[in-house]
C-alpha cells in the first residue's frame, strides 16, 4: 500500500509549473485584449480565415484574440481550471496537448470552417476537455475516471456547442475541431501504469494447479470435498504420552 502511494505521489505531485503555465497563457491573452482596447485597434483580421493563406495565421493568434470582454470572461475560467487539471494529472503530456492541441484544432477549422475570421481559446477549452474525459476513461485508472466525471459534470453542456445549429454566432467549427483534436491525442498519447493491477496467485504464468492446495480440494468433477478430519489418540505409558494421528478416507 505505501509504494503504491509513492508511485502515485511521483505522478501526481503540485509543482510551481500547475499555476505558473495557466497563469501565462491568461496573461497572454489578457495582455492582447488589453493592447486592443487601450490602443482602439483591432485584431481580428488575425484570426483564422479558412482556406486562404494569410488566414493560416491565425492558427497560432486566433487562440489569444477575443471580441469582447463577455467573450475573453467566459473563455478564462475554464481555460484556467482545466489547464491546472491537466497539469497535475497528465505533467509529461501537458505542453504537448496545449501547443500541439492549438495547432491541430487550428487547422482543422482552417479546413472545415466558413469564411470567416475565427478567434477565440474556444478551440483550446474544447481540446482539454475531450483529452481530460477521453483519457481518463481510457486509462480506466479511478483517479483519471473520476477527473474525467467531473469535468462532464460541470463542462457536459459543451457538448451542444460543436453542432452548427445551436448557435451561428459562435464558431462551432472551432469546438468540433477541439472536440476531434482532444479525442486524438487522447488515443495517441500514453499515460504511465500509475498503479499495477494486483496480480492474484493463479493468473501469474508459473502456477501450477497441479501443486495448489486449495486447488487439490476439488475433485475431479469440480466438486469441493471437504477436508480430512484428523483425529488425536493419547495413550499414556507411564509418563510417557504416545500420540496416534490418522486421518479418516472420506466415504464414496
Amino acid at each position: 500500500m505505501i509504494n503504491e502511494f509513492m508511485k502515485e505521489y511521483e505522478f501526481f505531485k503540485f509543482t510551481p509549473s500547475v499555476w505558473i503555465v495557466p497563469l501565462i497563457l491568461l496573461s497572454m491573452i489578457w495582455g492582447v485584449f488589453w493592447i486592443e482596447n487601450f490602443f482602439h485597434i483591432d485584431l481580428a483580421h488575425h484570426g483564422i480565415f479558412p482556406r486562404s493563406l494569410s488566414g493560416l495565421q491565425g492558427i497560432i493568434f486566433s487562440p489569444f484574440l477575443h471580441g469582447d470582454l463577455h467573450h475573453i470572461v467566459n473563455n478564462s475560467i475554464p481555460l484556467f481550471i482545466l489547464t491546472v487539471a491537466l497539469i497535475y494529472f497528465y505533467r509529461n503530456n501537458s505542453l504537448k496537448v496545449i501547443f500541439y492541441g492549438i495547432i491541430l484544432s487550428g487547422f482543422i477549422t482552417w479546413v472545415i470552417g466558413r469564411n470567416s475570421y475565427h478567434i477565440g481559446a474556444s478551440s483550446l477549452i474544447y481540446v482539454l476537455v475531450s483529452f481530460i474525459f477521453f483519457k481518463g476513461m481510457m486509462t480506466q485508472y479511478y483517479r483519471l475516471m473520476a477527473l474525467s466525471l467531473t469535468v462532464v459534470m460541470i463542462y457536459g453542456g459543451m457538448v451542444w456547442y460543436i453542432f452548427p445549429e445551436v448557435d451561428k454566432t459562435i464558431s462551432w467549427e472551432g469546438h468540433l475541431s477541439g472536440f476531434i483534436t482532444g479525442f486524438i491525442f487522447a488515443t495517441i498519447y500514453k499515460t504511465p501504469n500509475y498503479v499495477e493491477d494486483i496480480q492474484f496467485e493463479w493468473e501469474k504464468p508459473e502456477f501450477d494447479i497441479e501443486s495448489d492446495p486449495f486447488m487439490k480440494r476439488f475433485d475431479e468433477n469440480g466438486n469441493f470435498v471437504n477436508p480430512p478430519k484428523t483425529v488425536e489418540i493419547i495413550e499414556e505409558e507411564g509418563t510417557i504420552k504416545i500420540n496416534y494421528n490418522y486421518k479418516e478416507l472420506p466415504k464414496d
